[in-house]
């Protein structure tokens, strides 16, 4: 089983989004299977076998998310925080303003799912490695 500690030191080394690809390979080594981040807090849930799972708590205030999806102007966000042309805090202002209100690494498909308020996704990504 993993813990948020181990979680948080591998997530550390992470300056830009160029580093996320071994941040990747680095929770997949203690067992995460994925995680969801909930972009209104920030609170992250990561899981692993059977239904093992531990969360973080809010990491900011609370977002409003849109009722709205701009799927055009998130890719658009999405490619800019990419670049590391943004910090995470405002990825996740910009993706609530385009109503992005959560994302899912699924680590055994290797995707970063974004979802809207509805759970429908909206964006699926596959991840670098």
């Amino acid at each position: 089983m993993f813990t948020l500690e181990q979680i948080k030191e591998a997530h550390d080394k992470v300056q830009t989004a160029a580093d996320f690809s071994n941040y990747i390979k680095e929770v997949i080594q203690l067992g995460v299977q994925g995680y969801d981040t909930f972009i209104n807090d920030g609170r992250v849930s990561y899981y692993g076998v059977d239904n093992f799972s531990v969360s973080t708590t809010e990491k900011y205030p609370t977002l409003k998310i849109a009722p709205n999806v701009n799927k055009e102007r998130f890719i658009e966000f999405l490619v800019l925080h990419q670049d590391g042309q943004t910090d995470y805090y405002t990825f996740c202002e910009q993706a609530a303003q385009c109503g992005i209100a959560k994302s899912r690494v699924a680590l055994l498909e290797m995707t970063c799912t974004y979802f809207d308020i509805l759970d429908a996704p909206i964006i699926i990504e596959k991840i670098p490695v």
